[in-house]
């Protein structure tokens, strides 16, 4: 049987967070949380692979306490297995950091994994650097951005669209592969599921010295990147006339404006004349 480890998220439902600028973090606390879109989306590939081959799948979550709620749900989708990585010690973790202690617990939980599933990029950072730098904790190939898998005992096939094309990437296993959100859309969350979840909760909850992490690791002192200002960007729409004889209003057109106008039609206007207007 397969082992499958899907790497899932909270996130906050709301677009906008306070920020606390003594420790660079958002305050998440202040906010309900949700499964992240793309994390559901890889835990849907997981369960497509559970029905169509059989496994046994493992959801990760490193967060708050209350990123268990997020934990319950995957089981109560189809997962067999939560465990939750939580500790102050823990929050705060930058991308490296928050990689490295899921790959110290995947090595000391799991270690017999066939795959491991992430979202592409979460809603609240979208980053998208913890996939590939698990893998690299872990030592395995990694595949980005998929849109479809087929997997068999030892090996995947990933398509997936990079620009203007389409790839098709065969990956020995174990590997690990990150899940495009707009793919793999996820199932509705049977009320039966929610049921079977609380009466079996198979939940591992588990600290930093549980994992064995040195007794002196702080993630938000430790972490090599600090987050120096968050902020929500401001739109500005003004309105401008511009007056005079029409070749000298489309000269000033193009001269101000050409590169948008050139990106809003996909084409260089640079090569077509205007001066015949």
């Amino acid at each position: 049987m397969l082992n499958i480890i899907v790497c899932i998220k909270q996130v906050p439902m709301v677009s906008e967070l306070p920020w606390d600028s003594n420790t660079g973090t958002l305050k998440r606390e202040l906010a309900q949380g949700m499964m992240d879109p793309a994390s559901r989306s890889a835990l849907e590939a997981a369960l497509q692979i559970k029905e169509e081959k059989g496994a046994y799948i493992y959801a990760i979550t490193m967060g708050p306490t209350m990123a268990e709620e997020t934990l319950h749900q995957a089981k109560a989708l189809g997962a067999n297995e939560g465990i939750l990585l939580t500790d102050r010690r823990m929050a705060g973790a930058d991308t490296f950091l928050t990689s490295h202690v899921l790959a110290t617990c995947i090595q000391k939980e799991c270690k017999d994994f066939n795959l491991v599933l992430c979202g592409s990029q979460t809603s609240d950072s979208e980053t998208a650097q913890v996939g590939p730098q698990l893998a690299e904790e872990l030592n395995i190939p990694a595949i980005g951005y998929a849109t479809h898998i087929d997997i068999t005992q030892n090996s995947v096939q990933a398509q997936r669209h990079v620009d203007d094309f389409f790839e098709i990437l065969q990956m020995d296993l174990p590997g690990l592969i990150t899940i495009d959100r707009s793919s793999y859309k996820p199932r509705y969350l049977a009320l039966e599921g929610v049921e079977k979840a609380f009466q079996n909760p198979n939940m591992k909850i588990i600290d930093a010295g549980q994992l064995g992490l040195d007794k002196s690791f702080s993630a938000l002192k430790d972490s090599p990147t600090k987050i120096v200002d968050v902020y929500s960007p401001t739109t500005r729409i003004e309105n401008r006339v511009l007056k005079g004889a029409v070749k000298k209003v489309v000269d000033q057109l193009f001269d101000e404006y050409g590169k948008v106008i050139s990106s809003a039609m996909g084409k260089d206007l640079k090569t077509h004349e205007h001066d015949r207007i």
